[in-house]
């Protein structure tokens, strides 16, 4: 597995995290909300993307 993936997940983790306190404390509650959700959906997709390559390795692998 690749540290950068990792080192990409909690960038993204604490940048969310950051934006979240900012935005909540001077009354952005549905900003916040909303940035939570896009980091959720950011992480998502760099893990979807890991599962893919994944496959597609057990695919040549068993050759199908």
């Amino acid at each position: 597995m690749e540290v950068d993936l990792i080192f990409k997940v909690a960038a993204v983790g604490i940048l969310v995290a950051v934006l979240n306190i900012l935005l909540t404390r001077s009354g952005r509650e549905e900003q916040a909300l909303m940035v939570t959700i896009t980091g959720l959906v950011i992480v998502l997709v760099l893990v979807v993307r890991k599962i893919s390559e994944l496959f597609e390795l057990i695919g040549e692998l068993f050759s199908f």
